[in-house]
């Protein structure tokens, strides 16, 4: 069967945000007032800080304004891998900060568990899954890269399992997997849409002010405190936390730290027991293959493919439009390659396909600033991990914007930031000859040419 006849019926949305159950949005903001802490950005990283900011200080009045909806970008449409890591992934934190990855590691897992704590303690139907996830290689050289990976992860408390071919295709069943590593502990899977949703309930139960539908436009000091337009009214506040991510900053100066990256999936339709039969996938764990341009996948609760990643699309000047959602190109690529992986499902239909931006920094995980003398904020920088990660973040901006130091603020992650991208048109070419720098690596036994080793060596890069 021509691959592409499995796309016909895809709908051109998000499968995690096509639910009926979704919420409906909260009014738009229409007049003045004022509060004690601002959260802009309705999306993890906004929702856990106001959350939280309400647990530590139940009396603080607390608002948050989203431009859209809550949810409604790269926090209601990624895959749901909820992982422990902050620094996306052990071998990118050694690299930076090889002097406190163990308590990096350590912050971590904590901070994964506290997620799973919340979504206990406030009842979020969410469809947790403390799966772990698979590291799988397809590429003979990709297969010692795995030895190592196992080594350093248990020199760092984690107790990853390292498969053979025979071993890796008992839990997935793909003739193209030649080996794998399982994390059991550090990786759940969630309904990343749901997520948002029961953390914008929670913060609701808990007095948080919440208006959807409301962008901010400016942000400028006011007396001893800061003053945040909107297009129908304005916010007086004693504090701001920054929580846009991939969408440009109210402060200028952040801006030439991240640059949006569009990333885009496919959804099969339910499985048949059959059909999942010939695939296995007992125990549920999410996967990612070792290449540059990977793939990441896992199971939805009713037994549904998501196969996303391989293309990190970057658009001149950065520009996040609903209008990149879709690729036809990515997605005939993305449906090739999901045959090639599993054959034995020839026939299965996709009923999803889309896309969003993530927010990249050239060091691949969260930076932090503040501004105006403290009383503002910021975190970003995700690169595609801030599923879990955007908690920690939340706890940083709420310690930078008390002043209290912390195991938190002390951290050199914390207290240092990644290099600037250049500016246009250095920064579309520059980016462009990596990705086919990095493509010229997956074809070539992993070998990395002179570019890519001059950007490891100044500490930037690129990638999904």
């Amino acid at each position: 069967m021509d691959p592409l006849i499995s796309l016909r019926d895809a709908a051109p949305i998000p499968f995690w945000l096509d639910d009926p159950d979704r919420p409906h949005a909260a009014r738009a903001l229409v007049g003045a007032t004022r509060c004690d802490l601002l959260v802009v950005g309705g999306g993890y990283s906004g929702l856990w800080t106001a959350l939280i900011a309400k647990e530590r200080d139940p009396s603080a009045d607390v608002v948050l304004i989203e431009a859209q909806e809550v949810g409604g970008a790269a926090s209601g449409r990624n895959g749901g891998f909820c992982e422990a890591s902050l620094t996306h992934g052990l071998n990118n934190g050694l690299q930076r900060w090889p002097n406190e990855i163990g308590l990096l590691e350590q912050l971590g897992r904590e901070n994964l568990q506290a997620i799973e704590d919340t979504i206990e303690r406030h009842g979020i139907d969410c469809a947790w899954e403390r799966t772990g996830s698979l590291v799988v290689a397809t590429e003979p050289y990709q297969v010692a890269g795995l030895t190592e990976e196992a080594e350093s992860a248990a020199r760092y408390g984690s107790r990853p399992v390292l498969l053979d071919a025979d071993a890796v295709r008992a839990e997935i069943d793909s003739p193209t997997f030649l080996g794998g590593l399982w994390n059991k502990d550090d990786v759940a899977m969630v309904n990343p849409a749901r997520l948002a949703w029961g953390l914008k309930q929670a913060c609701l139960n808990l007095g948080v002010r919440i208006h959807e539908h409301t962008p901010a436009m400016e942000l400028t000091e006011a007396g001893a405190g800061i003053a945040v337009r909107t297009p129908y009214g304005r916010i007086d506040t004693a504090r701001v936390a920054l929580a846009t991510n991939a969408y440009p900053s109210l402060v200028r100066r952040h801006r030439p730290y991240t640059v949006p990256v569009y990333d885009y999936a496919l959804m099969t339709e339910p499985l048949t027991d059959a059909q999942l039969a010939s695939v296995g996938w007992r125990n549920r764990q999410g996967f990612a293959d070792s290449a540059n341009q990977f793939h990441y996948v896992r199971l939805s609760a009713d037994n549904r493919i998501l196969w996303g990643g391989y293309d990190a699309v970057y658009r001149y000047r950065g520009r996040v439009s609903a209008e990149h959602d879709q690729r036809p190109a990515t997605f005939a690529t993305l449906a090739r390659h999901f045959f090639r992986t599993f054959p034995q499902l020839e026939g299965v239909r996709f009923t999803h396909a889309w896309g969003g931006a993530i927010d990249t920094s050239t060091r691949f995980c969260v930076f932090f600033d503040t501004s105006h003398r403290g009383k503002v904020a910021y975190a970003a920088g995700y690169t595609g991990l801030g599923v879990g990660a955007t908690r920690f973040g939340a706890e940083v901006m709420l310690d930078l914007l008390a002043g209290d130091r912390t195991r938190r603020t002390a951290l050199e992650m914390v207290r240092s930031k990644p290099l600037p991208f250049p500016p246009e048109p250095v920064r579309s070419l520059g980016i462009g000859i990596t990705k086919w720098s990095l493509a010229r690596a997956d074809e070539n036994a992993g070998r990395r040419n002179l570019w890519l080793k001059t950007l490891d060596r100044f500490g930037l890069g690129f990638d999904s």
